[in-house]
């Protein structure tokens, strides 16, 4: 009798098992990115409302010609006089008494550079730590995790410190009463005969100033509103 060869057995084919030590490849949903450190819309929803404002208050000056009109000016009769040429003129250029006061305070702050770098550094910091910072993740220095009430308490002990307990403070004052003097100066010694306010702009000096300054500071509170709101 011939003998019948057995019917091999198939060989288990061997799975292999991760080693406990390699590393595994995340998948793409597993792989967050970081938060970004600022508020990107809100950054830059600011920076429109601010350009627009600038743009829309800038376009209702007086043309610089007729503010330096050297037939225009004379020495006033008396101090009532003078003080009244102050507010008339005020009320007519007061767009461009404002830009003149902007350009001393730039030109101060171009002359001292570490005045400059200090007020942008405070500024920087109020954007990107406070105010356009997204609410999600806290905030994280030197391992340390700050709440939203601690940051803005040392954001408001640094900006007091900048501004009053260092030579910042004293250059702003000087340069902001070095423009008050050239504003008055020119206001009590330009004759306004020959000035006429539009019919349709009312107010007066301290609407204007309150319009042109409440517009910027409209335009910064309504883009930093929706961040800040989300902390509280």
């Amino acid at each position: 009798m011939m003998a019948t060869n057995p019917t091999p057995t198939p060989t288990p084919t061997p799975i292999s098992k991760p080693q406990s030590g390699a590393a595994t490849v995340p998948s793409s949903g597993a792989t967050g990115s970081g938060a970004a450190p600022i508020a990107t819309p809100a950054f830059r929803l600011f920076l429109s409302r601010l350009s627009d404002s600038v743009s829309r208050s800038l376009s209702n000056r007086r043309p610089w010609s007729e503010l330096i009109d050297r037939s225009a000016f004379s020495r006033p009769d008396s101090l009532s006089d003078a003080s009244f040429r102050v507010r008339k003129n005020f009320a007519y250029f007061r767009v461009n008494y404002i830009a003149l006061l902007a350009a001393v305070l730039a030109l101060s702050l171009a002359s001292h550079p570490f005045s400059l770098l200090v007020l942008l550094g405070l500024l920087a910091a109020w954007c990107f730590l406070y105010l356009f910072r997204p609410a999600d993740p806290p905030l994280v220095l030197f391992g340390r995790t700050f709440s939203d009430r601690e940051t803005l308490g040392s954001l408001v002990l640094l900006s007091v410190f900048v501004i009053f307990l260092t030579s910042v403070g004293s250059l702003l004052i000087s340069a902001l009463m070095v423009g008050i003097a050239i504003v008055s100066a020119h206001g009590a010694f330009r004759v306004p005969e020959d000035l006429f306010l539009d019919d349709q702009e009312p107010g007066g000096a301290a609407a204007g100033l309150l319009s042109f300054l409440g517009g910027t500071a409209s335009s910064a509170t309504a883009a930093a509103v929706p961040t800040v709101a989300a902390r509280v």
